[in-house]
Order: structure tokens, then C-alpha cells, then sequence
């Protein structure tokens, strides 16, 4: 038995050739092809200095005892990360689920019934349906599920990349932190050794017991200060366990590295280094090429659908005699055509068309936010190099002085107060240089992320 829906095919024509129309005037204007060509390739970047060093990954730029390790640690362990790939494995999930509707669907039933006068009834059914894909729609919709998952990749990406330059960034920040207590420290055994020096200098008749006292707040200042250090120590390495997803946030196998590694500044003109390379850009375009697709689909919306299905349907007495001793079958083919909703069709387009143009700028803001962290690593790297340079000037010629002025005061030259006053100088200059490097190894990583630099999957 085959059943074939009445169609007037006038109207079915005129709604086919109206749909394809539209599809074909869409493809006309694709904004994934224009952003495309927006990848940064025209931006006049600063100069660089000669020291900038090839690198295609963000463990190229830096290399330090027990680092690998933690990145390794962390990319299994973080759990803002797992959440991430969570998020992709769904979206490919999605594809299965899209690609699916092109599958062949079967049904199979049963029921029984006893009416009261008569012999028990036992049905059985199988029921096979296909749909046609006779327009691509679900093939668009595949595609679109593709385009996401490929663009929750991208995601995936970006957040391996930003978690490891954490991972590096908080790697240098405990061993600042370190650096800095231990100028501390030294600074307290100064404060210390004049303190004795004062004591040595009253008894003989030579200084003033005020003196001591200023000595006195200069150590207690410093003692502040380096309990200060040892919470920021702590809590730069529970920050940096939180990343490596430990419950044990001691740290208590930190290796003991006192000084900062060798962090090469990346070159900017090598292809492996253009900004398409980063991942958010390419989750951004995936993300207009997902509705793009869409916006087909949300147009052949508008042609018909063929389905076809075939059953098969027995009836007996009893379970044995109902399943397909003597089956009857039937072949249905059906023919469907959107003709008045509402306008609820058109809606869907015009939304699928506005977040097709909404994905384009955003893509276009994050390929304007990617330039502007280029530029702004480039500046602070120029930048930051200059206040070392002077920075180191100044730290040599306040060594000079506190070696004069240490004379001076054991001669009576010179009082108390300036003495400390210039190793207060010293010091602090000292923990600027720290500072400063620190700073500038930093930017190196925040460089090379910006150009998209990342961890290999």
C-alpha cells in the first residue's frame, strides 16, 4: 500500500524557486571570506631589538629546573581547563547528533488487548523512515555542529595557552617574591651590623644614643617588611597550586631556584608567529563559518521535505501468531511544504542572518584586541628596557655612596640618618632591578601569547 500527499505543485514551485533564490543571493556576500583576509598581515608593527629570538612555542622562550614538570601537571589536573575540554567533547558530540537526522530510523511495537466476549489481540510493528536530504539542509546543519566544535577546539586552545603562560608567569613571581625577601633580609643584617657599630661608637664617646634608636626603626621597618615576603611567598604558591589543581598547597617541592631564568624575547615576523596562528582568532572565524551554515539552514527551511517510511503490521491470538507470521506491508512517501507560519521562517533568518554579522565583529574585536596586545608588549619591552639600563646605572653609583658614606660616618663625617638614608637607596634600587627584570620576562611571555605562541595538544 503506497500513500502519496496532495500537492499543488504551482505554489510548491514558486516557494522552491523563492528559497534557492535567497540562498543563492546570500552566498553572494560571505563574511567568513572577509575575515579571512583580516588576520593583522597589514599592521605596521614597532621594531624590534636584535636580541628577539625565533620560537615557535611558549616553552621555547623559557627554560628552568622543575618548570616542565608543573606545565605537564597542570594541563592534566586544572580544572578550568577540563571544564574547557568538557565543553569541546559536547560540541563534537553535537556533530553525531546533527548527522544523525540523514540516518535511517527504525521502530518496532507491541501491544495486546483482551475485550470481554472475545479472543486476546497481539500486534506487532517495525517501522523504517528516511528523510531526503534533497536540499543539503542537514548536511548545513553537520556543518554548522563542525564549525562549532571546530571553533570549541580553537577555545580549547586558547585556554591550554593562556594557562600555561599562568603556570610561567606565577613560576617567576615566586622566585621575585624570593629575591626580594632576601634583599630584605641582607637589609636587616646592614641595619643590624650598624646598630652595633652606634653601640661601639657611644662607648667611646663618639655618637649619640638617638642614633641607635633610628637604627632601631630602620630594622623594625625591615622585619615588617620581610614577613611581609614570606606571606606574599605563600600565597604566590598557593596561586600557582590552584593551577596546577593540588589540594596541597604548600608547594613543598618548589625547586630552589634563587635567580631569574633566560626568558628570549620573541621574534614577530616569522610566518609560524602571524596572528592567525592565535587560537582565539581562530575560534572567533570557526564561530562565523558555524553561522553562516545556519543561516543556510535557517533558509532551506522554507523548501519542502520528502520523507519516506515502510511498515510492517501483523495481528494473532496469541504473541506468536502476531509477530510477522503473515505481515502486512505498506510504503508511505511524503511530501511536506512550509506555506503560512506566522512568519515565524522569516524570523528565524533574520536571526540566524544578525548573529551571523554579530560573530563577524567579533571577530573583528578580537583581531583589534590581538594588535593592541602586540603593540602594548612591544612598548613595555622597549620601555622596560630603558629602566633597567637606568635603573642599573643608579644601583652602581648608590653602591659608590653607601661605601663612602659608611666611611664618613665611622670618621664623624657624615650622621646616622644619612648613612641610612643611602642604604635605604641601595636597597630599594636593588628591589627595583628585581622588579623590573621581573616585569620584562613577563611581558616576553605575555609577547609571545599575543602572537600566538602556545603548547602543542
Amino acid at each position: 500500500m503506497i500513500g502519496l500527499g496532495k500537492i499543488s505543485f504551482t505554489p510548491l514551485v514558486a516557494i522552491m524557486l523563492a528559497g534557492l533564490s535567497a540562498c543563492a543571493s546570500h552566498d553572494k556576500v560571505s563574511l567568513s571570506e572577509s575575515a579571512s583576509v583580516m588576520t593583522g598581515e597589514a599592521v605596521i608593527w614597532q621594531a624590534q631589538s636584535e636580541s628577539a629570538s625565533t620560537a615557535t612555542a611558549l616553552t621555547d622562550l623559557v627554560s628552568v629546573e622543575g618548570l616542565q614538570s608543573y606545565i605537564d601537571e597542570a594541563l592534566e589536573n586544572n580544572a578550568s581547563l577540563q571544564q574547557t575540554l568538557i565543553t569541546l567533547r559536547k560540541a563534537q558530540v553535537a556533530i553525531k547528533s546533527a548527522d544523525s537526522a540523514d540516518n535511517l530510523n527504525l521502530d518496532a511495537s507491541f501491544s495486546g488487548s483482551k475485550i470481554e466476549g472475545s479472543n486476546e489481540s497481539y500486534t506487532a510493528g517495525l517501522t523504517v523512515s528516511w528523510e531526503l536530504d534533497l536540499w543539503q539542509k542537514i548536511s548545513d546543519s553537520v556543518d554548522a555542529a563542525s564549525f562549532d566544535a571546530a571553533s570549541a577546539r580553537s577555545a580549547y586552545q586558547s585556554s591550554r595557552d593562556a594557562l600555561v603562560a599562568s603556570i610561567i608567569r606565577s613560576y617567576l613571581d615566586i622566585i621575585t617574591q624570593q629575591q626580594l625577601l632576601a634583599i630584605e633580609q641582607e637589609r636587616l643584617r646592614v641595619y643590624e651590623n650598624s646598630e652595633s657599630i652606634i653601640l661601639k661608637r657611644y662607648r667611646t664617646g663618639l655618637g649619640s644614643l638617638d642614633d641607635l634608636d633610628n637604627a632601631k626603626t630602620s630594622s623594625a621597618t625591615t622585619r615588617a617588611s620581610i614577613a611581609l615576603y614570606e606571606n606574599t611567598i605563600s600565597a604566590a604558591k598557593r596561586t600557582l597550586a590552584v593551577l596546577l589543581g593540588r589540594q596541597d598547597q604548600t608547594l613543598s617541592d618548589f625547586p630552589s631556584v634563587t635567580e631569574f631564568p633566560d626568558v628570549l624575547e620573541p621574534l614577530l615576523a616569522l610566518p609560524e608567529q602571524d596572528l592567525a596562528r592565535r587560537p582565539d582568532l581562530q575560534a572567533a572565524y570557526y564561530g562565523i563559518k558555524a553561522s553562516e551554515a545556519n543561516v543556510k539552514v535557517a533558509y532551506k527551511a522554507l523548501l519542502p521535505s520528502i520523507n519516506l517510511s515502510a511498515g510492517l503490521t501483523d495481528t494473532g491470538t496469541s504473541p506468536s501468531q502476531s509477530l510477522f507470521t503473515n505481515p502486512l506491508w505498506n510504503l508511505l512517501g511524503q511530501v511536506t511544504a512550509p506555506l503560512f507560519q506566522g512568519g515565524a521562517l522569516r524570523a528565524q533568518i533574520d536571526d540566524a542572518e544578525l548573529t551571523a554579522l554579530n560573530s563577524w565583529w567579533e571577530y573583528r574585536e578580537t583581531l583589534l584586541t590581538a594588535v593592541q596586545e602586540v603593540q602594548d608588549a612591544l612598548d613595555n619591552e622597549k620601555a622596560l628596557s630603558q629602566r633597567q639600563y637606568y635603573t642599573n646605572i643608579a644601583y652602581q653609583n648608590a653602591l659608590s655612596s653607601a661605601d663612602t658614606f659608611s666611611g664618613q660616618y665611622r670618621q664623624g663625617l657624615v650622621d646616622i640618618l644619612d648613612l641610612l638614608s643611602v642604604y635605604d637607596t641601595t636597597f630599594n634600587l636593588q628591589a627595583q632591578r628585581v622588579e623590573l627584570q621581573n616585569s620584562q620576562l613577563s611581558n616576553r611571555i605575555d609577547l609571545g601569547l599575543a602572537l600566538g605562541l602556545g603548547v602543542s595538544q
